[in-house]
């Protein structure tokens, strides 16, 4: 069992790493692999919806969200980690996650469907609360198991320093992981027992007008 924790943050080993380490190290106590993506902050283009996606079963700009969902098909688990920039997910995971999301579930490569994830978000004061509802809409799209704490998966601080004085956030990563860790025993312990997915549904398209 692995679990993939991307790194949103331009900064590579900042606020949001400090916490995705703490989950990683949990995660590793639980006997549950852990690795760390880095998007980077080379640009990356957004969603052009040119649905190319559909027909090569990849986005068609061949950059670091190819080289994550490919990554990710390997993984059992997710968590997304971003900083808190105007109230709302970074400007490098946001167009990162979009692309990776829709090319995924266009190019039906079934990668994340029934794997557990979570987010995680890094404030130096507010605005954490509005990230994570953002981050997680990818999840409850794309029929994953939404991984929770024991309060919302945020920390505060404006340094590395300053996150890891944050005792109960830090705990609280503590404790995502070993939920994390949990899901993905009972789902294993499942497939043992021959509890297998039901079949997909063939997809009901209802536009709205007036």
């Amino acid at each position: 069992m692995k679990v993939l924790l991307v790194n949103g943050s331009p900064h590579e080993k900042g606020c949001t790493y400090t916490a995705l380490t703490e989950i990683a190290a949990q995660l590793e106590k639980e006997g549950v692999g852990a690795e760390i993506f880095q998007i980077g902050v080379r640009p990356l283009v957004p969603c052009m919806a040119c649905r190319k996606c559909a027909e090569l079963g990849k986005c068609v700009i061949d950059d670091r969200v190819n080289e994550f969902v490919e990554t990710a098909a390997g993984f059992d688990g997710y968590v997304f980690g971003s900083p808190v920039h105007y109230a709302a997910a970074s400007g490098v995971i946001t167009p990162f996650m979009d692309r990776a999301f829709y090319s995924e579930s266009a190019g039906k490569r079934n990668v994340f469907r029934l794997k557990p994830a979570a987010a995680v978000v890094c404030a130096r004061r507010a605005g954490a609360t509005a990230a994570l509802d953002q981050l997680n809409k990818y999840f409850q799209i794309s029929e994953m198991p939404v991984v929770s704490g024991r309060y919302w998966n945020m920390v505060h601080g404006n340094t590395p320093d300053e996150v890891r004085q944050d005792k109960e956030g830090m705990q609280n990563m503590r404790i995502l992981a070993k939920n994390m860790a949990y899901l993905l025993k009972c789902k294993e312990a499942a497939a043992k027992a021959g509890i297998t997915p039901l079949e997909r549904e063939p997809v009901e398209r209802t536009n709205f007008i007036r």
